[in-house]
């Protein structure tokens, strides 16, 4: 490493109270596969610790130092002290603070510590505790606090998410005072990495302090010219062939030997460089408490308005008597969150949202934008409204006609969204073919149901997006067909061999003409096809598959994925009628 490393002005110049992660204990060693003592050895060590204190109390507690609130406050079995110590308290003197890591240890000396976050913290905060993460549902369940541990299990590091932590001293009038150590050591053959000759280095910024030093060692890592002092005493009045050996008398010179001698360490000349920084931070609450507290955020979020381009604030938009528009890419950013859903009223109207708890109103217009009343964004909690707000754009194709059908009007339509349809249908085609025909027509594969949550026309926002859904599509209905089953109705000729959707129109064909069965089994082929359209397939064979399915291909990306979706459903259900229909 170069002098800059063992400077440490990247850790001497980070303020902990803008970091995004703050770590509020940690005892991390970062070390390489060199042997102590030999060339090329390096380690790092980065240790913190922290007491939560009123506010009022800030001057007294920067008294402190890394002795008094670093890694030294452990609780174990207290019973041990013959007095009893609150865990999560800190005190000295006139000064009472609170542990937010509690370290826990235990008298056998074999379990690992345990870190416990504080109780009171998780609880006002909502968190929510899987593995060694802390998540927080009501806030799309991101990641609040963390914890690291090290290939011996043994936890190394927890931190907590600046914003949330900030909110909690906010809530308890409090600040977190915090003690860092880091040292970075490492052996080499001279000392030419440091520009200056000095044994040690020195330098103080208010309360830290940095300290560079230089060893001569021995290879091996002993003192360059040391010794060691042996000593060695031993009992000459003790019989070991006796049954029971007697050591009862007193120790004198006369039954007592001694020998002392000294060693010296051999080994070539190496050069150990060790620097050292104690830090101290204050982490200040924030201006106000929305997660712990309910305090309304002063921030505002624009949203474009009208043609010209003109913005109003979610706070604005409460009034009303608006709606907004966004790119329909803003339904996979919020799909992407936990406990998210995409729900269907009609053709081309929905809820959707990023939380369980707070559902959207919106329709697709003709131009595959979608629509939302601008109140309802305005309502939303601000975490969420950040994400709505990077989909915004001016309006273009108007709201939704089925949108304003039902919030203007009050007469929703009575269509059907074809991706509230698909898994119902493939479920009842099966129950026919097992009663008409007592066959199983789809395998009914264990993961449908979690790949027909993410078929929905607004995966198709470009061309690959379509492909993309087309590949979700045929895996749920052509690979999915069970057509050994299906040739038991009707067997191909000897030396001939159908796939899947070959056998599907075969049988439809023994009860209907050749003709209406090949035009049913048309949008699953082009569906089939179109799988491999990002794979540079000619473009007259892409052209041949959308005019199979019956897409329109001057139409939007999402309109054109609504297409597919609605011909693979509409012929489903053709299917299906058949099957109820069919008489052997």
């Amino acid at each position: 490493m170069t002098q800059e490393w063992f400077e440490m002005n990247d850790l001497r110049k980070k303020k902990l109270d803008k970091s995004v992660w703050i770590p509020l204990r940690s005892q991390k060693s970062i070390r390489n596969q060199i042997q102590f003592g030999e060339t090329g050895y390096q380690e790092e060590f980065l240790g913190h610790g922290s007491i939560m204190v009123p506010f009022d109390k800030k001057e007294i507690v920067q008294k402190l130092s890394w002795t008094d609130i670093g890694l030294s406050n452990s609780k174990g079995l207290n019973y041990v002290y013959g007095e009893y110590y609150q865990s999560d308290i800190y005190e000295n003197n006139d000064l009472k603070g609170f542990h937010l890591v509690i370290d826990q240890t235990f008298d056998n000396n074999f379990d690992n510590h345990e870190w416990h976050l504080h109780q009171d913290l998780v609880i006002n905060l909502g968190l929510k505790r899987e593995s060694d993460i802390w998540i927080c549902p009501r806030h799309g369940y991101e990641v609040v606090a963390r914890l690291e541990r090290n290939k011996d299990d043994n936890p190394i590091v927890l931190e907590i998410r600046n914003q949330f932590l900030k909110d909690y001293l906010k809530a308890r009038e409090c600040g977190l005072f915090m003690t860092s150590f880091f040292s970075r050591d490492e052996i080499f053959e001279n000392r030419s990495v440091l520009s200056w000759n000095e044994e040690s280095q020195q330098s103080e910024d208010g309360k830290d302090t940095w300290e560079c030093r230089v060893l001569e060692i021995h290879e091996g890592g002993s003192h360059f010219w040391g010794k060691i002092a042996v000593s060695n005493v031993s009992r000459i009045d003790v019989d070991e062939n006796e049954d029971v050996p007697d050591m009862t008398s007193f120790p004198t010179g006369d039954n007592v030997k001694s020998e002392f001698y000294e060693r010296g360490f051999e080994g070539k000349k190496l050069y150990r460089i060790i620097s050292e920084l104690w830090k101290y931070d204050w982490i200040n609450p924030a201006d106000s408490s929305p997660v712990t507290l309910g305090h309304k955020e002063n921030i505002d979020i624009f949203y474009v308005v009208d043609t010209t381009g003109n913005k109003e604030s979610g706070k604005e938009l409460i009034k009303g008597e608006k709606w907004l528009w966004f790119r329909p890419e803003l339904v996979s950013a919020l799909l992407s969150k936990r406990r998210s859903f995409l729900n269907w009223y009609t053709r081309d109207t929905g809820s959707v949202s990023c939380s369980p708890a707070w559902g959207v109103h919106f329709g697709v217009n003709a131009l595959g934008l979608i629509t939302v009343y601008a109140k309802d964004i305005g309502q939303l909690p601000l975490w969420q409204q950040q994400i709505w707000a990077s989909f915004n754009v001016a309006p273009d194709g108007g709201i939704s006609k089925e949108l304003h059908d039902s919030q203007v009007k009050a007469k929703p339509a009575s269509t059907l969204a074809p991706e509230a349809l698909i898994e119902k249908v493939i479920k009842e085609i099966n129950v026919a073919a097992n009663t008409s025909l007592q066959i199983q027509f789809f395998r009914e594969h264990s993961s449908i149901s979690e790949i027909v949550t993410s078929i929905h026309r607004f995966r198709a926002i470009d061309i690959n997006g379509l492909y993309s859904l087309s590949k979700d599509l045929a895996r749920i209905i052509v690979d999915d067909i069970d057509t050994v089953s299906i040739q038991k109705i009707i067997a191909p000729p000897k030396k001939t061999k159908w796939g899947s959707l070959k056998s599907i129109e075969n049988l439809l064909a023994s009860k209907i003409t050749a003709e209406d069965a090949h035009n049913i089994m048309s949008p699953f082929v082009g569906i089939y096809e179109l799988r491999h359209g990002d794979a540079h397939l000619p473009s007259s064979k892409l052209e041949e598959s959308f005019k199979l399915i019956q897409i329109d291909r001057n139409q939007p990306t999402v309109i054109q994925g609504y297409q597919m979706l609605f011909a693979c459903v509409n012929n489903l259900h053709v299917i299906l009628s058949i099957l109820k229909d069919w008489k052997i």
